[in-house]
Formats: C-alpha cells, sequence, structure tokens
C-alpha cells in the first residue's frame, strides 16, 4: 500500500470518529441549552411585562406573543425581535402596553457588539450609578409617532433615547429594530 493511501485512511478514520465525538457531544448538549434558553426568555418575559397574574402565548404573523393579564385585563404584550446591530445580530425581548403605544420593558438576550462600546446597549461599566441605563431609558416611552435618539444631549421628547456616545451605530440599530417590529407586530395584531 502506498503513502498516499495510507495518509487518506488515517485522515478518513480521525474525520470519522472525530464526527462521531461532536455528535455525541451534541446530543448531550443540546437539551441542556435549550433548557437554559427557555429560562433565560422566561426570564426576560417577567421582567419586560408589567405585574401580571398569567402569561397566555398566543403565535400570530411569524410573532410569538406572551400576553399578560391582571384580573382577567390585559396588561400587557411581550415579543422577541431581532435585526441587526452594527457587527452582529441583536436579540430583544420587548414589552409593550395592549394597544402598544408604551414600552414596559426591553431586555437584550443576545448581542456581540464591539466590546467596551457597543456592548454599552445592553451594561455601561463606566456608568457606576446606573449601568443599565440606556436600556432603562426605554421603559415607559412612547412608540408613536416612531422612537427616535439624539446625541450628546438630554432626550427632549416623550419618543426620543439618548445615544451612547462612541456607539451610536449600536444604538440607532436597537432603535430601528423596535420602530420596525413594533409597526410589523401592531399590524399582526390588528392594531392601528
Amino acid at each position: 500500500m502506498s503513502n498516499t493511501a495510507k495518509i487518506i485512511i488515517v485522515l478518513t478514520a480521525i474525520t470519522l470518529i472525530s464526527g462521531a465525538v461532536l455528535a455525541l457531544l451534541d446530543s448531550y448538549t443540546r437539551p441542556k441549552i435549550e433548557s437554559y434558553r427557555k429560562i433565560q426568555e422566561n426570564n426576560a418575559i417577567a421582567e419586560v411585562l408589567p405585574e401580571n397574574d398569567r402569561i397566555k402565548e398566543i403565535v400570530q404573523d411569524g410573532y410569538v406573543f406572551y400576553e399578560a393579564y391582571r384580573k382577567n385585563e390585559l396588561v400587557g404584550v411581550a415579543f422577541q425581535i431581532s435585526g441587526g446591530g452594527y457587527q452582529s445580530e441583536l436579540v430583544l425581548m420587548l414589552g409593550v402596553s395592549p394597544d402598544f403605544s408604551r414600552i414596559t420593558g426591553l431586555k437584550i438576550l443576545s448581542q456581540v457588539e464591539t466590546p467596551g462600546l457597543g456592548t454599552k446597549i445592553e451594561k455601561d461599566e463606566s456608568n457606576k450609578q446606573d449601568p443599565g441605563w440606556f436600556i432603562n431609558q426605554f421603559k415607559g416611552l412612547r412608540t408613536l409617532p416612531s422612537i427616535t435618539y439624539v446625541k450628546n444631549a438630554a432626550p427632549s421628547r416623550e419618543t426620543e433615547i439618548q445615544a451612547i456616545t462612541g456607539a451610536t451605530v449600536s444604538s440607532k440599530a436597537v432603535v430601528d429594530i423596535l420602530n420596525t417590529h413594533i409597526k410589523k407586530a401592531k399590524a399582526a395584531r390588528n392594531i392601528e
């Protein structure tokens, strides 16, 4: 047998064994990862919705809506949204009032933005008093006519947030994702 044939046989065996090991590890870790992801999602839903007695899940036009009820009255709706950030896909959990006129809460589920700049959309380590200031400013924010942002100034309107200095693209991405999905989700729920 030639050296080339031996090399091909050895590399094929290594590839098959490696593939089998990876498949085995995947089958072991996938349920644990999915369970952890579901726990994170449930925590985010609870965080962005107002106080409630129960949550009902409804699927409409590609969205999974989580309706929060208090004494049989709808008090809020949450749903997961995503879109492009500066260098990663941003995945957010958004809570809104039943008529979609105000944001009740916003939570970032996933982001891989530029460390030290774009990551400030989730947690700003340089702001010791309020590391979550960027996300916190969305709570209670009006959504109509649309959400906007200002740079290097305090917001002056009920639909305005302050962008992060040095991470305007990431700040704008969050605003754009919200405006796009609020409009689409309202249409999915037949809200004008």
